[in-house]
């Protein structure tokens, strides 16, 4: 409603739309889960397989022709000398970035062809647009997707956007049943991912004190996980909070 009252005719259409897209995509879901049961599936990997590509239809011949372009995706790379050959190559159908948990489906299973793009993606939605795009729902399967990603490509220019973005997810509903589905590739990708992120951390809390760096490197890591949030840094605590939540150990 605006400031007289009236409703927002192309709000709620926008509203409804989401509500159509999320409703389909839980139908489709169920369709390929209980299709799987029927095939008789021989593992929990092959049945997670189909309900992942529940949503693929067959391409188009405008899908084979459509154009392709060059996009430099990493705003802070634009400042630094790279070659020609590590530019991302988006599909023009990304020029807008999805804001609907639909269009996040469809662009990122049809358009994002690696992992490396898909890491891209998730960074230039960001946080508050990922909490914001899942807040009903995060699909079946992304949870462990986007731990994947993260870990194999995070670095610690973009480690406070990846903090967002996990802390972002683990708001989201059925956020703990998501956990409980991650598979084990998917949980040792987690604990990797939060092990650099620690690495990270601890990098930039001795930069900042080099006095205690000596004393820092001489305690095991064990030591450094038991101790009390009150001693750490402002970034360690969020580290570790995030790893409870997380279910890191």
């Amino acid at each position: 409603m605006d400031a007289d009252g009236a409703v927002d005719p192309r709000a709620l259409e926008r509203e409804l739309r989401a509500a159509v897209a999320e409703d389909e995509r839980r139908d489709r879901e169920n369709e390929a889960k209980l299709r799987a049961m029927r095939q008789r599936v021989p593992s929990y990997e092959q049945f997670r397989n189909i309900v992942l590509a529940s949503h693929l239809k067959p391409l188009e011949k405008k899908d084979k022709m459509g154009q392709r372009r060059n996009v430099l995706w990493n705003p802070c790379a634009a400042h630094a000398k790279v070659p020609q050959a590590s530019d991302v190559e988006i599909p023009q159908e990304l020029d807008q970035l999805p804001g609907t948990s639909a269009e996040f489906y469809r662009d990122w299973r049809r358009c994002l062809k690696s992992r490396k793009l898909k890491y891209q993606f998730l960074l230039e939605l960001g946080g508050e647009a990922l909490g914001r795009i899942f807040q009903a729902d995060l699909g079946y399967g992304l949870l462990g997707e986007f731990l994947t990603v993260l870990a194999e490509n995070v670095c610690h220019e973009d480690r406070d956007a990846i903090l967002q973005i996990l802390q972002s997810l683990s708001g989201t509903k059925r956020f703990g049943l998501n956990l409980d589905l991650l598979s084990e590739p998917e949980k040792e990708s987690s604990r990797d991912l939060f092990r650099k992120l620690w690495s990270m951390s601890r990098e930039y809390w001795t930069a900042g004190h080099p006095s205690s760096a000596a004393g820092c490197e001489a305690e095991g890591e064990a030591h450094l996980m038991d101790a009390s949030l009150q001693n750490k840094t402002e970034e360690e605590r969020r580290v570790l909070e995030l790893m409870k939540c997380y279910q890191i150990n």
